[in-house]
Formats: structure tokens, sequence, C-alpha cells
């Protein structure tokens, strides 16, 4: 529910139905709107990076820098210490630190897609811009230490001071995408899965979807790519571009373990239809073969975790022939912005890579 949004009823009176962000005007916009800053949580934590720390943050600087000149960067900062560190590192590789904000908050972990607020705005509200805050639970308790960043949001919140939100189901920002013309993409692996929200059923979910994003229809797909921990999200997968615009990742090797479930995810896409009853444009996306560790473990590398800002649009790359492959193709997706390759394969290590660790905030502009 929304702080300050909400009625007070005397004891013994009915219950009152939620003012939900739908019921409000509210609506999450798509990616590419307007946005006015991009939220990110400086990598740290040693159980995640190991020995792919240092590189990472080297991806890190290369990925303000391509990003700060298009809109804000909120940066996650623990204390005044680390603070200092990154400003440092990031004044060596020309950054604009007048462009950087940084926020005091502890945090445990960089996945702020998945543990930071969904932005939901109403140009024509008293406060057109506000947040709802899913419950974390790091991807259905896989990882105690991380479910600490379920208070991020409230913090952030601290300093924002915006209506907030609080469906009371776990979902992560990852697991959606919506189009901002009202359509939700997502997968049954993960909203279904019995270790999120046993207690709800599909319709359920769906309701909430509709409630809390406002959107009109919500799309399923089945499965997300091998190696993923957080059980399919859509964002290794497929991405609107467009209102009327997807691209499909499709494995291209008939031995790769993702080779059938991204073949459907793609046949299915290609029978979906938008909020007005057309089919979509689905365009295909290669992947960039598999990337392991030195324990042979898979890990989740893929282009679709770009992140769209207002100027750039910034890309995973892996060292992969298929690297210049793909940002051409999305090149000719964004013809007004310009696309460019980060060096991501350190950063997977920490089993995502730039979608998963970025959340936008959209700037609320009026209709």
């Amino acid at each position: 529910m929304a702080e300050g949004l909400n009625k007070r009823y005397y004891k013994g009176s009915p219950k009152p139905r939620p003012r939900t962000p739908a019921a409000l005007g509210y609506r999450m916009p798509a990616e590419w709107e307007s946005q006015e800053a991009i939220w990110i949580a400086w990598p740290y934590y040693p159980d995640t990076w190991q020995e792919y720390l240092a590189d990472t943050e080297h991806s890190y600087d290369h990925w303000v820098r391509a990003m700060h000149d298009g809109q804000a960067v909120h940066i996650l900062a623990k204390d005044a210490a680390q603070e200092a560190y990154i400003k440092k590192r990031l004044q060596a590789v020309n950054v604009d630190l007048a462009k950087i904000n940084f926020f005091r908050i502890e945090y445990v972990d960089t996945w702020m897609r998945d543990y930071g607020p969904t932005f939901v705005v109403n140009p024509t509200a008293e406060a057109p811009l506000a947040m709802v805050k899913w419950t974390f639970d790091a991807w259905g308790g896989k990882y105690d230490d991380l479910a600490e960043d379920n208070r991020v949001p409230r913090l952030m919140n601290k300093y924002l001071r915006l209506p907030m939100f609080e469906p009371g189901i776990q979902l992560e920002g990852g697991s959606i995408e919506v189009n901002g013309a009202g359509c939700v993409l997502t997968t049954e692996q993960c909203l279904l899965n019995e270790n999120r929200n046993p207690h709800l059923k599909r319709a359920e979910i769906e309701q909430y979807l509709r409630d809390y994003l406002n959107v009109s229809k919500v799309l399923w797909l089945k499965e997300g790519i091998d190696g993923d921990d957080t059980d399919g999200h859509i964002d290794d997968i497929a991405r609107f571009v467009n209102p009327t615009t997807v691209i499909c990742a499709v494995e291209e090797d008939s031995d790769d373990d993702n080779f059938a479930p991204l073949q459907e995810n793609y046949k299915d896409l290609q029978k979906m239809t938008d909020q007005e009853g057309n089919p979509f444009h689905v365009i295909k996306i290669p992947m960039p073969g598999p990337i392991r560790t030195k324990q042979s473990v898979r890990l989740p590398a893929s282009y679709t975790n770009f992140y769209i800002g207002n100027q750039v649009v910034t890309v995973p790359t892996f060292e992969h022939p298929n690297d210049a492959k793909v940002l051409r193709i999305l090149q000719g997706l964004f013809p007004t912005r310009t696309v460019v390759g980060i060096p991501c394969r350190s950063v997977v290590y920490g089993l995502g890579t730039l979608h998963c660790c970025s959340q936008q905030q959209p700037r609320p502009l009026s209709q």
C-alpha cells in the first residue's frame, strides 16, 4: 500500500480494497521512455565475485562512463570510504562526478534490478513518481545473506520520499518486462515456481501484475536459460525494444542445452499478440555460447541483458564472435541511441550482467 494514499477506517468497518497503482492511474513505463536516472550498486561482495572482482569493477568504470551523459547515475555506497574509492575510480576514466549521485545505503550485493523498487509514474498525480516495493527473498530463498537486500527500497525512500506500494508478494524486477503500452512479458519457470508464491494461482499473479504495473495483458514464456539461478528471468531471454517489437535470444547450436527451450520461446512469441490483438515483430538475437566456471558450472551469459538509457544502449559482451553481430542488430533497432558494448565476461561470474545490476528511474513527463 502507498504511504499517504490510504484512508483511515474505523474498527469494525469493512476492510478496504488496497489502493493499487493502477487504481490511482500509475503505470510502469517502458525502459526506453525518458529516464531521470539509472540506479546501481557498486560490486564489492567477495562471496559473489571472488577473483573476478577487479575485472568486474573495470567493467563498471566503463559502464558508468558510457551511461552518465544521458541521465543521472545514482550509486549506492555503504559508507564514506567506499564512496571516496568509487569517486577516485570514476575520475580516472574521465567521468564527470557532477552527474553522479551517491546514496549512503547499506547493501550486500549489486542486483538492483531484483531487490530495488519498480518505479511507476502518473504525470497528473500530486506525486507523479511512486515506487512498488516487492518482497525480495533472494530468488526463492537460495541465499540467506543476500536476502538482507530486501530492505534497500525503504532505505532509498528515506532520500526519495515517494509514495510506496507494497504488494506483499515475492517478485524480482528481472522477471518482468513491459512494453509501456499494456503488456508485460514473464516466464512460468519463475513466477509460477513453487519457491516464490505457492499460495497464489496463475490468475492471482496476473491480477497482481495488472494492479501494480497497470498492464492489461500478461504474456507467458516457459523457461529461461541454463545456468540462471533466478529460475528463468525474462531479461535473459526476451526484451521489448519498442511497443510492437520483441527481441528473442535463440541458440544456434542444436547440441547446446539452451537450444530447445529458446527455440520454443521464439515459436511462442511468434504466436503472441499485443494489447490491441496485433502480432509482435519478433527478432532473433544469437547467444554468446557457453561460459563456464573453472568447475565447469554454466553461467547465464546472454546479450538480452542490456540496459536502455536515454542516449545509449549498453550491451554485455563476452569476447565471442557474436558480440559484433549483436551490436549491429541492436544499433539498427535503436537508431537514435548509440549502442555500446561493455565487457562482461568477468561480470557474469556473479550470475548476472548489466540489466540485472541496474534499475531505471523514469521521468514522469506531463501528458
